[in-house]
């Protein structure tokens, strides 16, 4: 395999260099201020990846690197919250390009990336096959001897700058999150939710922050509600300053952006219990169109609840990946609960 280059754009667009050695690099999948990657580095210049994007990503991460002027062998980990295509589908790619890391794998889904197979044609179900071509491209696999596995409350080093994993079910069975003392902010994957500037309200008053809109990631396979609560409860607990989830970028006041996730995911169980009462022998199709009508219903109230300045139409539309695989998600999950 030949070696890329890193991005020829200009870095402004599309890195935004935080407090505490952390980069937030947009991967640029789907659209700006989507999804991020992040580079993490310690006082040393010792440097982790928390989450890769896709293949077309690559070239933006090297170039965060050449940013913060350190070199390939700076890297000492690789760490994908979890092997989500979005989050992990250029992780293969970036590892050849970076000789002394290792890539930190939550032992679900650790051969996923090893041997991406499995993974590429559980993405072809839901989005088919021509599509997932042409949004990650050819996946690549990781060598087995430079994977690790996590488990909870694991430590890795970057120098002196300690990262500790736990495992946070509830989007996936497969996804761990970081936590940073250094910054004391978790790395949160999808479990603690998805947010996307444009959707956020004015301040309240005067001077004041903008009210951040975030949402539960209920997407396949995996949206376990109890899980995903408790995984988030957990985060919590640490008293963080900050979250960082891959849809998209720092946020603070965890506790209040918790408690609007919370408060989405009990609409999501209850809304989708409630219509399987009213609707039994409902067959797949069916209870699938319900659950991603019910997903518009809750997710744009709640966006209009926190002050978002788009019109109904206009939130549906920025909002429309996440409604139908969202609704997908719950369906899937609805239909277990009957099992």
């Amino acid at each position: 395999m030949s070696l890329i280059t890193a991005s020829t754009e200009s870095p402004e667009t599309f890195l935004q260099v935080l407090d505490h050695g952390i980069t937030v690099v947009d991967t640029g999948f789907h659209r700006a201020d989507f999804d991020a990657a992040y580079l993490v580095v310690s006082p040393e210049g010792r440097a982790a990846f928390i989450d890769t994007g896709h293949n077309a990503a690559v070239p933006r991460l090297l170039a965060a690197l050449d940013h913060a002027g350190l070199g390939r062998d700076a890297v000492d980990w690789v760490i994908p919250t979890h092997v989500h295509l979005d989050h992990a589908g250029g992780a293969g790619l970036l590892m050849a390009h970076l000789p002394q890391a290792r890539a930190l794998i939550h032992p679900r889904g650790a051969r996923h990336l090893i041997n991406p197979l499995a993974l590429v044609e559980g993405a072809r179900a839901v989005y088919g096959p021509e599509e997932v071509l042409r949004t990650y491209g050819h996946i690549l696999p990781i060598d087995a001897a430079r994977v690790a596995e996590s488990h909870d409350e694991m430590t890795v080093m970057l120098g002196s700058r300690a990262l500790r994993l736990i495992d946070s079910p509830g989007h996936a069975r497969h996804h761990h999150a970081i936590w940073d003392e250094t910054s004391r902010g978790w790395f949160t994957g999808d479990t603690f939710g998805i947010s996307y500037r444009d959707l956020d309200g004015a301040p309240l008053h005067a001077g004041g922050a903008p009210r951040v809109y975030i949402m539960p990631s209920s997407t396949p396979v995996q949206f376990e509600p109890d899980a995903m609560r408790s995984s988030i409860a957990r985060m919590v607990a640490a008293s963080p300053d900050w979250i960082y989830p891959t849809h998209y970028g720092r946020l603070g006041n965890v506790p209040a952006l918790a408690a609007q996730i919370l408060e989405q995911v009990d609409a999501f169980e209850q809304g989708a219990l409630a219509w399987a009462r009213a609707h039994p022998g409902a067959d797949a199709a069916v209870r699938e169109a319900a659950m991603v009508a019910l997903m518009r219903q809750i997710l744009l109230s709640a966006a209009r609840r926190a002050g978002s300045p788009l019109s109904d139409d206009a939130a549906a539309e920025r909002l429309d990946i996440d409604i139908r695989l969202n609704g997908q998600g719950l369906a899937i999950w609805l239909a277990k609960q009957a099992a």
